[in-house]
């Protein structure tokens, strides 16, 4: 268990600290883990940036995911749609709605910024930790459409089924607990505060001033 996502990211660093070049880019998934980002970025000396998946909910139960979205990245599971019954043309509503959620967040955390260029580097796509995987698979096949030339998946704690998954869509994988049984990310850490979208700009903000 970790204490807090400093501490997450303070270790998930020090397993990365071999792994990666100077021209890097950690890109971290708001809220939590921009504050894990923030600090794997920071002990490593990297660019660090945000991208923003967005998971879509099925019907009537908003905590079963249909698949994720990122920006110009569709991750559906067909095999769920189609067993729910879900309509496309739900489907293209709350993939609207969540499209315009990327779309607000963006411009909260970056502002007029450009985002990072990742072509040719190394992306770090960073989380507090994975649950299913759905969010995570958008963010890692969004780096790779971004012109990454490796992408390394980078969490605190994953569940071990997830993991087959997600060493399709990575080139390599840094998790540092795989715990079971496994109900939600939150359950491996004593203090798992919601963040802000302003603890978000504020560590981008740091990380820029401190030339990484």
């Amino acid at each position: 268990m970790f204490t807090d996502r400093a501490e997450a990211g303070r270790e998930l660093a020090e397993a990365l600290r071999d792994r990666v070049g100077a021209d890097a880019v950690v890109l971290a998934i708001p809220r939590g883990g921009v504050v894990v980002g923030e600090v794997v970025a920071r002990e490593l000396g990297l660019a660090l940036d945000v991208v923003i998946p967005r998971k879509i909910r099925a019907p009537d139960n908003p905590e079963l995911g249909l698949g994720a979205i990122a920006p110009g990245v569709r991750v559906l599971d067909d095999r769920l749609v189609q067993m729910l019954g879900v309509s496309r043309e739900y489907l293209e509503q709350e993939i609207e709605a969540e499209e315009a959620e990327i779309e607000r967040r963006q411009l909260a955390y970056r502002g007029d910024h450009p985002p990072v260029d990742v072509r040719g580097r190394t992306a770090v796509v960073v989380d507090d930790g994975i649950a299913t995987g759905g969010t995570m698979a958008a963010a890692l096949r969004w780096a790779r459409a971004a012109g990454a030339a490796r992408v390394i998946l980078a969490v605190p704690v994953a569940p071990p089924a997830a993991l087959p998954r997600m060493s399709k869509e990575a080139d390599e994988l840094v998790v540092l607990e795989t715990p079971e049984p496994f109900y939600a990310v939150g359950q491996w850490y004593r203090h798992f505060d919601q963040n802000s979208d302003r603890e978000v700009v504020d560590a981008l903000a740091r990380a820029a001033e401190g030339g990484s």
